[in-house]
C-alpha cells in the first residue's frame, strides 16, 4: 500500500483526525427469542391474522388475508445507521413461496414502505432471508416478514436478528495511536489548489459520526439526490397552485435539510445538483395542471415554471443557508451519447433547442451573488460527445450566464485512457470556463490486490492531469466515500472500502507522485 512520504503530508498526519475503528464481529443488537413469549411481535393485518408460539421455538402466523399481513415488531433504530437483517422462515403449504423482510417507516404521521431482502422458501424447509437497511429520517420503524403473493399462506419465523453497522468513528492522535494509523486529510492536501469533496446520500447525512469523518476529508459536498427535481418539486401543492397560475411551483427541502444543516454548522460548502435534467423530474411538471393525464404545457408555461422553481430554490437557500451553496448544476446531461447533438427530452420537445440557454438565463437572474453556474455531463473523453459538449459551451459563453463545466468522470480502469482524459481536459479548458470534476469514481473488475493497484494508478494519473489545470479548477469531488454505498458498489469504485478503510486509491490521490 502506498504511504505518504512528503514532509507536508507527514505533518498533516500529526493532526487529530477522525478515523474509523472496526469491530470485526459485531454482536446483534436484537435476536428474537420466542421460548417465553411473542417478544413484542404482533400481527399486522385488518384483524384476521393471529400469532402463536410453536413447540420448537418459532412464531407462527395464521389467518392472513393479504400479502402484507405479517408478524411485525417496532424497533428503535438510529437515523443514518446501517443495519444487517436476517430471519429464517418456513411454510408447509406450497411447493415454494416468496418471502421478504420489509420495513414500515413513519414520519410526520405518514407511513411508507421498503423491501429490504427476499428469498424463496421450499415447502417444509427453513430458509434464511437477509437484507440491509439504512434508517432514514423517520420517527417509527416496524420491521416485518411478508409474502410476495400467497396472501393466505400460513408460515413461521425464527432467529430474527438485527445487527448495527460496526464502524465507530473516533479521534486518533498520531503520537499515541495504538490500534489505528491516522491518515492525512485530502481537503487539506489540496486546499491551496481547489476544494476537494464528495457526494453524500440523505441517509449518510443523518449519521453524525459518519459525517464528522467525511468532514475531516472533504470541504465541499453534493447531495446525491436530494436537490434533484423529484425531491424538491411538491407536485400536489403545485397542482393546487396551478388552478390559479399554471407557472406556479411549490418546493420542499425536507430531504436535503439534514445535509444543509450539517454543512452550515461545520463550515462545509455545498454544490447543488440539479435544476434541468431529462431524468428524475416529475412527469407532472411537464403537463397542464400538473396532471400526467393532461396535455403537455406550452413553451411559455414550462419556462415560467422553471423560473418559479429556480427562483424559489435560490430564495430558500439564501434565506436559510446563506453562503453554504456556492455552485449549482443548472443543466445536466443534455448531449446525446451517439450523435453529439441535443438529447431527446421533454425540455427539447416543449421549449425547443434554446432551452439550455433559457435555463442559464433564468438561473443567472436568481442566483445569489458569488454562486457559480455549471453545465454538467459524462463521457467527455469520448470524442463525438466531447465535440457536442464543446459546441454547446461555446454557444453559451457569449451570453455570460455560464461559469463552468463539470466533468462526470465515472471511469473504469480499462476505459477511457489517460490520454483521452487529458485531451478532454485540454479542450474544455481552452474554452476559458471554470472546471470541476463533479462526479469521480473508477471501477475495477474485482476486489483483488492487483485490481486495487490498477485502480490506484488510474486515480493517481487523473490527479496528475488535473494538476495541469489547478488554477482553473474550482473543485474535485469523488461520487461517494465508501464502496458499499456507491451506485456502482459491485465494482469497488471509491477511495474507502465498506469498512471505511483507505484503499490504495486513497493514497494515490493523497500523493499521486509517490512510487
Amino acid at each position: 500500500m502506498r504511504r505518504i512520504l512528503l514532509l507536508g503530508m507527514l505533518l498533516l498526519a500529526m493532526l487529530a483526525l477522525p478515523f474509523p475503528t472496526i469491530c470485526e464481529e459485531a454482536a446483534p443488537m436484537y435476536m428474537s427469542d420466542f421460548t417465553a413469549g411473542t417478544d413484542g411481535w404482533y400481527p399486522r393485518s385488518m384483524g384476521s391474522a393471529q400469532l402463536s408460539l410453536t413447540d420448537d421455538g418459532a412464531l407462527a402466523i395464521t389467518g392472513r388475508m393479504d400479502s402484507w399481513n405479517s408478524p411485525g415488531r417496532d424497533f428503535a433504530l438510529e437515523q443514518g445507521v446501517k443495519y444487517s437483517l436476517s430471519v429464517q422462515v418456513r411454510q408447509n403449504s406450497a411447493p415454494q413461496a416468496a418471502f421478504m423482510i420489509s420495513v414500515a417507516q413513519t414520519a410526520f404521521g405518514v407511513e411508507s414502505y421498503a423491501n429490504l431482502g427476499s428469498a424463496t422458501a421450499k415447502q417444509g424447509e427453513w430458509t434464511t432471508i437477509t437484507g440491509t437497511y439504512t434508517a432514514g429520517a423517520f420517527d417509527r420503524f416496524v420491521l416485518y416478514v411478508e409474502t410476495s403473493g400467497s396472501p393466505t399462506l400460513d408460515f413461521e419465523i425464527r432467529d430474527f436478528t438485527v445487527t448495527a453497522e460496526s464502524i465507530e468513528y473516533v479521534v486518533t492522535e498520531s503520537d499515541d495511536a495504538a490500534s489505528a494509523e491516522p491518515i492525512p486529510s485530502l481537503k487539506e492536501i489540496y486546499a491551496d489548489r481547489y476544494a476537494f469533496g464528495t457526494a453524500v446520500t440523505g441517509a449518510e447525512s443523518l449519521n453524525k459520526a459518519r459525517m464528522d469523518f467525511y468532514a475531516s476529508q472533504f470541504s465541499i459536498m453534493t447531495p446525491g439526490n436530494e436537490l434533484k427535481p423529484d425531491f424538491t418539486i411538491d407536485v400536489m401543492k403545485s397542482a393546487q397552485l396551478a388552478k390559479e397560475d399554471e407557472t406556479a411551483v411549490a418546493v420542499k427541502f425536507g430531504s436535503v435539510k439534514p445535509l444543509l444543516e450539517y454543512a452550515k454548522a461545520n463550515g462545509i460548502k455545498v454544490h447543488g445538483h440539479v435544476f434541468v435534467w431529462h431524468q428524475q423530474t416529475p412527469e407532472a411538471f411537464f403537463h397542464e395542471g400538473y396532471s400526467p393525464a393532461k396535455p403537455l404545457v406550452t413553451r411559455e408555461v414550462l419556462l415560467g415554471r422553471l423560473d418559479s422553481y429556480i427562483s424559489a430554490t435560490f430564495a430558500y437557500l439564501e434565506e436559510n443557508y446563506p453562503g453554504v451553496v456556492v455552485s449549482y448544476d443548472v443543466v445536466n446531461e443534455a448531449i446525446d451519447d451517439n450523435t453529439g447533438k441535443l438529447r431527446d427530452s421533454k425540455w427539447l420537445t416543449i421549449v425547443g433547442e434554446d432551452y439550455i440557454h433559457r435555463a442559464f438565463e433564468i438561473a443567472r437572474k436568481h442566483a445569489p451573488e458569488g454562486v457559480t453556474l455549471y453545465y454538467n455531463d459524462y463521457n467527455t473523453a469520448v470524442l463525438v460527445k466531447q465535440m457536442g459538449i464543446i459546441k454547446l459551451l461555446e454557444s453559451l459563453i457569449p451570453e455570460g450566464n455560464i461559469d463552468g463545466y463539470g466533468f462526470q468522470m465515472h471511469h473504469d480502469v480499462a476505459f477511457p485512457s489517460i490520454m483521452q482524459i487529458g485531451d478532454s481536459l485540454s479542450r474544455v479548458a481552452a474554452t476559458g470556463l471554470k472546471l470541476r470534476v463533479s462526479e469521480l469514481d473508477v471501477t475495477i473488475p474485482d476486489n483483488s490486490e492487483a485490481s486495487f493497484e490498477r485502480q490506484a494508478k488510474m486515480y493517481g494519473s487523473i490527479m496528475k492531469q488535473l494538476e495541469l489545470y489547478k488554477d482553473q479548477i474550482e473543485a474535485v469531488q469523488v461520487w461517494g466515500v465508501t464502496d458499499d454505498l456507491s451506485w456502482r458498489a459491485p465494482k469497488y469504485p471509491l477511495l474507502f472500502d465498506a469498512k471505511a478503510q483507505p484503499k490504495p486509491a486513497f493514497w494515490a490521490v493523497a500523493d499521486p507522485w509517490a512510487e
